[in-house]
């Protein structure tokens, strides 16, 4: 090291070490060489952005850090090793807890901020020391601190934290199941809420890829809280400026619109590969930290026709209303739904949408309620579990109106065989309405958002309704599969297939007839 300035290099050293001690940015530079030697670190401006963030995480300034960002960022060097090393350093008597979705993946990491507590840069400048011999699971400091590393479904019991970091708590491939999801979701709240030792001044730090509408970030968000929430996606969708603080001054991190967020480590050119390659929905949510792709699920917003009020027939041929109920008496706390259609002349408008937890005979009460208020013709509920006895009892007590439905194919199937209807213009929505931006979001977002009983509720209603135009290459692609089922069904049995009016394959079968008709001159479909 060379003197410069009239210092000694002693005074260079310190000056060195003073800010090795002082800045995050700094600190974490010299951990990626210590842990990936003769690795080229490829810094980018928004790791400067990052470790400021987390340096108001060991000052005390932000108790609560959420961090979403794409894989392959550096961001478990920079939260997982550097800051809990960072932290035991500054405060060697703390208790650490460090979680990230498997035990071997946890390990790694705590291996990682041994390397680095041990060598001899953070020996230097720390006074914080390792024990002898310590399990890398439960890092001791001879101070009384601990660094312990767990897996989100591992035991925790016994353990207290004043500092908690959860890195990627959730596995990619498993955080679409519901289950699995769930399970990792109730351990933050069942298990690790509980092991802060003062809850007034314990700091938590989550840093993932967005999965799902659900996952564990969308959870904790969802729970309250005083949280500071750092997004930043693998290419920008606006202009970005995020002022920071530094031991240089204030400092800003700023992006345009189209920008990679390191584009000399993931370009633009390699992330087009990923998203072509992973598809839109993991792409929105893994790199773009948007769940579910802004208009790129089933059903697209601007696909819905809209009405104002006074553009609404003065009566309908038909007025259909749509349950979607909890499957079972232990689910009641679920959203009930009720959608109300009207139909006139080939068009279906959607008139309101009831939306509320209900305990059974609330439920069996809305039913009755909302027939009354809306004029409705047919009653539709799922044939179903708990839907079955709602059916009996309001059939006894005289409400021929309701009708059981039996679903066919699973959720994402039945809306997709609905959003033909909704494309081709035949779906009309209000223009304004209380309900209206949580009903377009759940269409829009679904399969990859939180809730789907609007939508259940939805294509229920279309389904039993019909599609009354089928237009363009739909229409011609249906006959002719309609007139292959038909010349099938006639070598495999004497009679005529019978399908339910308002049915795809009734729809199908009605088209076909039309095709056949019209090339014999005959009279067109009846509507």
């Amino acid at each position: 090291m060379t003197a410069a300035y009239g210092e000694s290099a002693d005074e260079l050293s310190e000056l060195v070490d003073a800010i090795l001690r002082n800045d995050l940015a700094s600190f974490t530079r010299l951990v990626f060489a210590e842990v990936t030697p003769g690795v080229e670190l490829v810094w980018g401006g928004y790791l400067d952005l990052i470790c400021a963030t987390m340096a108001k995480v060991v000052s005390g300034e932000t108790r609560n850090l959420i961090i979403t960002i794409a894989p392959r960022h550096l961001k478990s060097i920079c939260v997982s090793v550097a800051l809990t090393a960072f932290f035991l350093g500054h405060n060697p008597t703390a208790e650490v807890l460090a979680v990230s979705y498997g035990q071997e993946l946890a390990k790694t990491f705590a291996e990682y901020t041994r390397m680095v507590m041990v060598s001899a840069f953070y020996e230097r400048i720390f006074a914080t020391r390792l024990a002898p011999r310590q399990p890398v699971h439960a890092l001791r400091t001879v101070q009384g601190g601990i660094r312990r590393a767990t897996s989100i479904d591992g035991a925790a019991t016994g353990i207290g934290a004043d500092l908690m970091v959860f890195d990627d708590p959730q596995k990619p491939n498993e955080a679409l199941s519901d289950a699995i999801r769930r399970s990792t979701n109730q351990a933050y709240e069942n298990t690790f809420l509980s092991r802060r030792n003062d809850p007034a001044t314990c700091r938590t730090v989550i840093v993932m890829q967005r999965l799902h509408e659900d996952d564990f970030v969308g959870h904790v968000l969802g729970l309250g809280g005083d949280w500071e929430l750092l997004n930043l996606p693998a290419i920008a969708e606006e202009d970005e400026a995020y002022p920071y603080d530094t031991l240089l001054g204030p400092q800003v991190f700023r992006r345009a619109a189209g920008c990679a967020l390191h584009p000399k480590r993931v370009p633009l050119a390699e992330l087009d590969r990923i998203r072509a390659r992973m598809g839109e929905a993991r792409w929105a949510a893994q790199y773009m930290q948007r769940p579910a792709p802004a208009g790129g699920g089933l059903v697209k917003a601007d696909w819905f026709k809209r009405y104002a009020a006074v553009d609404l027939p003065t009566a309908f041929s038909r007025v259909v209303q749509s349950w979607d109920t909890a499957s079972t008496i232990a689910q009641w706390s679920d959203f009930s739904v009720c959608t109300t259609w009207g139909i006139k002349d080939g068009r279906i408008y959607l008139l309101n949408v009831f939306r509320e937890r209900l305990l059974y005979p609330g439920l069996k009460r809305a039913v009755i309620e909302q027939m009354a208020i809306h004029g409705a013709t047919e009653v539709l509920i799922e044939d179903h579990a708990s839907g079955t006895a709602l059916i009996q009892e309001l059939r006894a007590a005289g409400h021929g109106k309701v009708r059981g439905r039996k679903p066919s194919g699973d959720k994402q199937m039945r809306m997709a065989n609905q959003t033909a209807q909704i494309e081709n213009g035949n779906v009309y929505i209000p223009a304004e309405a209380h309900w209206l931006a949580e009903y377009l979001h759940e269409l829009t977002v679904f399969p990859n958002g939180k809730y789907d009983d609007q939508v259940d509720s939805t294509s229920q209603a279309l389904d039993a309704i019909g599609n009354p135009q089928i237009k363009g290459g739909a229409y011609l692609e249906i006959a002719r599969r309609s007139n292959e089922a038909n010349g099938r069904a006639r070598h495999k049995a004497p009679h005529k297939l019978e399908y339910q009016p308002g049915s795809i394959e009734w729809a199908a079968e009605q088209a076909a007839l039309k095709a056949a008709k019209d090339a014999e001159g005959g009279l067109p479909m009846a509507a």
